[in-house]
C-alpha cells in the first residue's frame, strides 16, 4: 500500500499508532481523576491502577531498543 510492506505499516501502527492511543488512554484517566475530585494521592492511584499496563509495554519497547533488535 502506498510503496510501503506490510512490515512497514505494522511497525509505524504499532510504535505511532498505539503509542497515540496510550496518550489518549492518559488523557482519559486524568480526566476520571479530575470528574471525580479524586485529590493528588486519589489520582495517584487511579493513574496506578489504570495506567500500569501501559510501563509493560514501553519497557519492551526501551528493552528492544536498548538491544539493538528489530
Amino acid at each position: 500500500m502506498f510503496g510501503y510492506s506490510e512490515e512497514q505499516i505494522a511497525s509505524f501502527g504499532l510504535s505511532f499508532g498505539l503509542g497515540a492511543f496510550m496518550l489518549y488512554m492518559l488523557f482519559i484517566v486524568g480526566q476520571l481523576a479530575w470528574e471525580s475530585k479524586a485529590g493528588k494521592f486519589g489520582a495517584f492511584v487511579i493513574f496506578l491502577g489504570l495506567a500500569f499496563g501501559m510501563v509493560g509495554f514501553v519497557a519492551k519497547y526501551l528493552i528492544q531498543w536498548m538491544l539493538g533488535i528489530d
